[in-house]
């Protein structure tokens, strides 16, 4: 018995250092998601009855804490419960990474590869400098719409970059690393869009003049960064922002006003379409939520002194 007894010791001690292995922060490639789009996941207290967890992807756009989520044998589950239907996710760890699907009321619907979110060790201090900048706007044969399918329905007239009601987001051809990004823009009361960061981490652009900052504010790393006061102009005016990225080191100027002053970015936002997170990526626009209106986009690299 006392052998017995061991050796379901030892068997649970092994199931406890295999579910650590869970813990970190996950970048999840989507099969045939129907946006092109990729997800991300945060694992923490695996392997003690404290496991959390959040999660950007479904059932919504923002960053949601996990609210079940548990390791059942040797898979990792976590569930939501939106409108009426269960949303289950199941993942099972291969050495470092994630092999899983995801169901509706049990019905599977997408399956899904993870890797570990890679260190990124670039720090924003004095060895960056700017390189030569470059105009996004002189045509429009450099971006790309990104949901698979879509024509573009964006046009760019008289200086003047503009999407159609409902549009595909669309992405530069060229990708970048570290840059400033400078924009000019405008939009309708009530609207909505951002501007993707590598094609991962967006930067909200939405009608919250007045309003109690937040991370679904103008200016905002969405859902992960709220801006520290309200800058905004009210809408139809037209608004300037300045964003800084170093590594994931964020700073974002709104009308003058630094709202965001190098703030770490975790990981991908709903945006983002591009799972390569330590390689360079392009700029994105969104274009499904509501018009906006650009008259400036210009990108500035910046190097290593």
């Amino acid at each position: 018995m006392k052998k017995f007894l061991l050796f379901l010791g030892l068997t649970a001690s092994f199931a406890f250092a295999a579910d650590k292995d869970f813990n970190g922060r996950w970048n999840l490639m989507v099969d045939k998601e129907p946006r092109g789009r990729v997800w991300w996941l945060e694992v923490t207290g695996a392997g003690t009855p404290s496991i959390a967890g959040r999660f950007v992807g479904a059932p919504g756009g923002q960053m949601d804490p996990i609210p079940a989520i548990a390791i059942d044998g040797k898979q990792l589950k976590w569930t939501f419960e939106r409108a009426g239907k269960k949303l289950t996710w199941l993942a099972t760890l291969n050495k470092d990474s994630l092999t899983g699907q995801q169901t509706v009321d049990g019905n599977p619907t997408l399956t899904f590869r993870g890797v570990r979110a890679p260190l990124i060790r670039d720090k924003d201090n004095s060895s960056w400098k700017p390189g030569k900048p470059e105009d996004l706007m002189r045509s429009l044969d450099g971006w790309i719409p990104t949901f698979p399918g879509r024509p573009m329905e964006w046009t760019l007239e008289n200086g003047i970059l503009k999407n159609k009601s409902k549009a595909s987001d669309i992405k530069t051809a060229e990708k970048y690393w570290n840059f400033e990004l400078h924009a000019e823009f405008k939009y309708e009361k009530g609207s909505n869009s951002g501007l993707g960061l590598r094609g991962r981490y967006e930067v909200q652009i939405q009608d919250t003049h007045g309003q109690a900052p937040s991370g679904h504010s103008l200016g905002a790393l969405y859902s992960r960064i709220a801006p520290t006061a309200d800058a905004t102009n009210p809408p139809g005016e037209w608004q300037t922002i300045d964003i800084r990225l170093v590594g994931r080191t964020l700073t974002v100027t709104l009308n003058g006003k630094v709202v965001i002053d190098h703030k770490e970015v975790e990981g991908f936002t709903a945006m983002a379409f591009d799972g390569a997170e330590e390689m360079p990526g392009p700029i994105a626009l969104q274009g499904d939520h509501g018009i906006v209106e650009f008259r400036k986009l210009v990108i500035t690299p910046l190097t290593r002194s």
